[in-house]
Formats: C-alpha cells, sequence, structure tokens
C-alpha cells in the first residue's frame, strides 16, 4: 500500500515538473512586443475655448397696440419684408360703456350750446345791420357762437375715438390702424383675426401684434466658462458653427462680455455677445443654436505631438526615442502651447527622432 502512494506521488511531482518545463518552453517561443513609432510633425497649435448659445437679432421691436380692441384684419405674415408705416393689423374698438354715455351726452350738451349761441349770434348780427348796437357790443355773441362750434366738433371727435377709434381729423393715422415702426422681417404674428388685445401701459405690456427684426443686424449670444472668461478681450475673432446649416462657418467679432456671472448646473458661467459676420450664402434664422470657438492662443507652424506619447514623473514629462531596432530610452520634453489633442515641443526631441507608440 504505501509502495503505491509512493509511485503516485511520483507520478504527481513528474507531471507537475513536466507541465512547467512545456509552459517555460511555450512563453520561450512568444514572439516579443513590437512597438510602433511616429516623429513629430509641424503644425498650427490653437488653443479654443467653445460657448454655447444662440444667434438673435440684434433689436427685435413687438408691435402692440395704442387701443384695446378686437384684431378686424391681419396683413402680414412671419417672412414679409416690410418698412416703417407699412400696416400690420386692423383693430375694432370695442367701446367701454361708461366712456361712451359721456360722450355721447357731451356731443348733446354741445350741440344745446351751439344753437343757444346761434340764436343770439342772429338776434344781434341783426341789431348790428340796423346799427342799433356797435361791433365792439356784437363781437363776444360771435366769439360765442365759434366757440360753441368748436366744443361741438372736439366733442363729436371724441366721441368718434371711443366708438370706433378713429377720428375726424386723424383719419388714417387712426390708432385703430396698427403699423410697423421699424424696416425689416416679420418674424412672429402671435394674434389671429378675432383676438382680443390690449393696450400697452403702466399696469400691462400689452398685447404683442407682431415682431419685428433686422435680419442683416444679428449677435451670438452664448456663455463661456469662468476658467476661461478672463482669457476674452473685447474685438476677439469667434468661429462659429450652426448646427442647421452643415459644412458652414462663420465668423463673429466679441463686442460684449457680462461683468457678472450667473449660475448654472454647478457652475459659474458668463454671457458673451459677438457681431456675426453674415455669408450671403446662407440664410441665418433667428434662433439657431451655434457654437462659437474662441481662439484664445495659437501657435503657427511649430514642431508638436500627440499628447497620448507623453508620460509624466514628478512633473517633468518624458518620451521614450529609438535608438536602435526597438529599443528605447527616455527623453526629457519641454512643452509649449496645447490644444487638447496636439502639444507644442519647445525641446528634448527634433522632427527625425522615432518615437515609441504605446500599444493598446
Amino acid at each position: 500500500m504505501k509502495s503505491a502512494l509512493r509511485i503516485l506521488l511520483l507520478v504527481v511531482i513528474l507531471g507537475i515538473f513536466g507541465w512547467t518545463l512545456w509552459f517555460l518552453y511555450q512563453k520561450d517561443q512568444e514572439p516579443p512586443e513590437i512597438f510602433e513609432t511616429t516623429q513629430a510633425e509641424y503644425r498650427d497649435i490653437i488653443k479654443k475655448s467653445v460657448a454655447t448659445g444662440s444667434v438673435v437679432p440684434r433689436n427685435e421691436i413687438f408691435i402692440k397696440p395704442q387701443i384695446s380692441g378686437i384684431i378686424q384684419s391681419i396683413h402680414v405674415k412671419p417672412g414679409d419684408i416690410i418698412k416703417s408705416g407699412d400696416l400690420i393689423a386692423r383693430v375694432k374698438v370695442i367701446p367701454n360703456m361708461v366712456s361712451l354715455n359721456n360722450a355721447e351726452n357731451r356731443v348733446n350738451r354741445a350741440k344745446i350750446s351751439l344753437e343757444n349761441a346761434t340764436v343770439d349770434y342772429n338776434r344781434n348780427l341783426a341789431l348790428l345791420e340796423k346799427e342799433v348796437i356797435s361791433q365792439a357790443e356784437f363781437q363776444p355773441f360771435e366769439l360765442s357762437q365759434k366757440q360753441a362750434l368748436e366744443e361741438l366738433n372736439a366733442s363729436e371727435d371724441a366721441l368718434a375715438i371711443v366708438r370706433d377709434g378713429v377720428s375726424k381729423k386723424t383719419g388714417n393715422s387712426s390708432n385703430t390702424l396698427i403699423k410697423s415702426t421699424v424696416n425689416g422681417m416679420v418674424l412672429d404674428v402671435p394674434v389671429e383675426e378675432g383676438f382680443n388685445v390690449i393696450e400697452a401701459n403702466n399696469f400691462n405690456d400689452g398685447t404683442t401684434i407682431a415682431s419685428v427684426a433686422d435680419m442683416e443686424n444679428l449677435i451670438f449670444q452664448g456663455q463661456v466658462d469662468e476658467s476661461e472668461v478672463e482669457k476674452l478681450d473685447i474685438g476677439m475673432t469667434l468661429i462659429m458653427n450652426i448646427g442647421a446649416i452643415e459644412d458652414n462657418e462663420f465668423t463673429a467679432v466679441l463686442e460684449y462680455i457680462s461683468p457678472k456671472g450667473i449660475q448654472e448646473e454647478g457652475a459659474i458661467k458668463f454671457e458673451i455677445e459677438a457681431a456675426v459676420k453674415l455669408d450671403t450664402s446662407a440664410f441665418i434664422r433667428a434662433g439657431y443654436s451655434a457654437n462659437a470657438n474662441v481662439v484664445l492662443d495659437r501657435r503657427d507652424s511649430v514642431l508638436s505631438i500627440d499628447e497620448g506619447l507623453i508620460s509624466f514623473e514628478d512633473n517633468d514629462a518624458f518620451v521614450e526615442i529609438e535608438t536602435s531596432e526597438q529599443a528605447f530610452e527616455k527623453r526629457k520634453i519641454m512643452m509649449g502651447l496645447s490644444d487638447g489633442i496636439y502639444v507644442e515641443i519647445l525641446s528634448g526631441i527634433t522632427k527625425e527622432d522615432k518615437i515609441k507608440q504605446p500599444n493598446n
């Protein structure tokens, strides 16, 4: 029994020893790891900051009525090009009954006053013609009749304004005719015929009949992070990409940086505005979302490498340079400007050096 156990143990030991020898042999037969190399290149390094935002008209004017009433007719639609003074809509006045009664009563009083003044005028005119009274005595009756006539005209105008929104004197310049105050494109008409509209006053903003803007004067409104706002200067050029207009780049000139930041999603953002330089080959619609690349710094045609080739030790940067076939040595380098992908090399390597590429 003991002999059988010894034989079994010996077989196990020999098996383990044989497997180890086979494993070591197979490992020696594996090919060595081969590393590819690359070289530094001369390229432009541009450090950018991306601002997200949208393109909007510099001035969008909201046309509001000067009287309250009901939209009787609309004469424009979004996309129309109009000029200052062009008719946008017509408003039908719904009179206030108290104001209407007061205006009608004023007209009736004015008619009575004019009738009385006319009777006095005619009676005293006959006396003047008979030389019973002098011209000086007649003049007060003549003046009273003229004043009564003016009051009747004024009261009838007031009644027409309360009832119809139209004055006899103003005619086509009536408040019921809503006209554009600027040249531009109609962006929106948020009302329809039959809608009630309210005039703008100290208590409310009034109903917007239409919005009009000059679509040849656009600005980019966006936000930048607080870590990059101090790198911006008025007059900087922005490279703008609009998602809805593919394969087109637009330029804009930075003209405003907010002095106060706002907190969004845990970060402090600063608003910026830039004047958009229009490209006649593309129509930019108001409200298009856009990304603007702000050029913070740049180096033209400098020696550079991919940042993925660099390793760091104790705040020093290194790359591995091939000294002979598949033999590498570490070499310290000095870095300059980085765009997040490529970095400028100030010293440490030349364009001819072959740099080890890590295997993924």
